[in-house]
């Protein structure tokens, strides 16, 4: 069993549609499986893998937990013992500790920043936007699709938690040593806004097609070319074999079954090839 360490980070809006979050959580993950989460953990046994919670280390983790109360930046982002020196050593003695088919990994998860179409979604509310709206690339006022861009409180969301990182960097904290994003512009620009300048030179986040939101049906989650993507972006790579045109997208909805089955195809690919810490930078939180 390989064990991850997650660390979900919080933004600065309560409102629950949209606002970067940048703080801990954790999850639970297995093949049958998908729940939110932190500290997870990997079993690397063949046919089938299995990922675990590691609770404890952060407020987050506490079922009680209320995150209105618990802010979206909070200090340490919620690590309880105050001290990323002593976190650091704690996961590097569960690793040390650990038999050859267990591994802990620290994930830092990152919600994007408010966009046009959560706008849009609050202003007509969720039945109408669903029923009709979210079908439809704008009203007349408002463009929210093909993949929308944040809206000026979406990046000042991301700029809080560039914010955050910056005070929690001067407390020991460590900038994660692996970037992954979604290819979902609101997710991209929520990246490139919280770990401006303070990203290590040369160091590209990688953006793959499986980390994104559930897909299909809403216009606002069809993303663009890959062309668009690069011009746009150019700080970021692609993973091999990331296709042109966007060929998850479609008329009907992606189920819930399918978007937990592509978040575990992102943790199988990270648990195989990765030995840093990750941070993820996703529309959700999944990976």
């Amino acid at each position: 069993m390989t064990k991850a360490l997650c660390v979900q980070s919080e933004s600065a809006n309560p409102f629950d549609a949209s606002g970067v979050r940048f703080g801990v959580g954790t999850w639970h993950l297995t093949s049958n499986t998908c729940d939110a989460i932190p500290v997870a953990s990997f079993t690397n046994t063949m046919p089938a893998r299995a990922y675990e919670i590691v609770p404890g280390f952060f407020i987050q983790d506490d079922p009680s937990a209320v995150s209105t109360v618990i802010g979206p930046t909070p200090e340490f982002f919620g690590l309880i013992s105050k001290s990323w020196p002593d976190f650091a050593d704690e996961i590097n003695k569960l690793n040390a500790n650990s038999s050859e088919s267990v591994s802990y990994k620290v994930f830092f998860l990152g919600r994007h920043g408010e966009g046009y179409h959560n706008v849009a979604e609050v202003k007509y509310g969720q039945k109408a936007w669903d029923e009709k709206w979210a079908l439809l690339d704008g009203d007349g006022e408002l463009t929210w699709a093909p993949d929308p861009h944040l809206t000026a409180i979406g990046e000042d969301q991301a700029r809080t938690a560039h914010a955050a990182w910056e005070r929690e960097l001067l407390q020991g904290a460590s900038i994660p040593q692996k970037f992954y994003c979604s290819p979902l512009r609101r997710a991209l620009r929520t990246l490139e806004l919280t770990f401006e300048g303070t990203m290590p030179a040369g160091l590209k986040p990688v953006i793959l097609e499986n980390c994104r939101e559930e897909y299909g049906e809403h216009t606002c989650d069809k993303r663009r070319t890959k062309s668009e993507i690069q011009a746009d972006f150019p700080g970021f790579i692609f993973e091999d074999g990331f296709e042109e045109e966007d060929l998850l997208w479609t008329l009907e909805r992606e189920s819930k079954e399918s978007a937990c089955s592509r978040a575990k195809l992102v943790l199988d690919r990270i648990f195989e090839n990765d030995v840093e810490d990750i941070s993820v930078g996703s529309t959700r939180c999944y990976a």
